[in-house]
């Protein structure tokens, strides 16, 4: 979708009363979607899901893009506290069921999150995943919302493109080598050949968190 078509769906939305919000990893290709955002209406919420286990490096650049584009950034924390997230044997979760990790900090407290809004504006694309590819621009969701995928169609050399034209920040571990960069424990440098996403939970065989899966309805 272009900008104005984007801009026309949002406005159209807004003009049957709904309630707007959008999330976001605040990666560096996740920025293009939070400067159109920022273009159109600086006050819908952004959420950004401070899991406790994000490099120092993203928590920092959060509040620098907050600032740079006037967002209207929310930290989104885990209802269930760390202590409590370990398995039987006292380790924490991550190092022996990530799905259950990524459920505690990212799925359960994103669909509390739900049942305060009609629209959720997504940025993924179809090029990142399967499960992504076989998404649609409208999909339902949990608790009668309504996932806006206006990024689907947009490849990573438009991503790329338009962060060079906005001269837009660089996530600071870009430079580092890192292309898809979540929680630390679970994201390592991609080797060459690997897809941007091969490099999360590498090893685990998983390439989703649950946002994407346990909370879109099939289309």
């Amino acid at each position: 979708m272009t900008f104005e078509e984007i801009q026309a769906r949002i406005l159209t939305y807004q003009q049957a009363g709904k309630k707007l919000f959008t999330s976001s990893s605040f990666q560096s290709h996740s920025l293009v979607l939070l400067h159109i955002l920022s273009r159109i209406d600086r006050s819908i919420p952004i959420y950004f899901l401070n899991t406790g286990y994000h490099f120092p490096e993203t928590v920092a650049f959060v509040d620098e893009v907050t600032e740079r584009f006037g967002l209207n950034t929310l930290r989104l924390n885990p209802i269930v506290p760390k202590h409590q997230q370990r398995d039987a044997d006292g380790n924490l979760l991550f190092t022996s069921d990530p799905d259950y990790c990524c459920f505690l900090n990212k799925t359960q407290p994103m669909e509390e999150v739900l049942r305060n809004y009609d629209v959720w504006i997504n940025g993924v694309r179809a090029d990142q995943s399967l499960v992504r590819k076989a998404m649609k621009v409208e999909q339902p969701a949990p608790h009668n919302v309504l996932r806006f995928h206006p990024m689907l169609d947009w490849s990573i050399q438009e991503v790329f493109a338009y962060l060079r034209e906005y001269d837009l920040p660089r996530h600071p571990l870009d430079a580092k080598g890192y292309a898809s960069i979540g929680c630390e424990p679970c994201t390592k440098k991609p080797d060459p050949e690997m897809h941007e996403r091969e490099a999360r939970w590498y090893g685990m065989n998983k390439v989703e968190c649950g946002l994407n899966t346990d909370l879109a309805k099939s289309a």
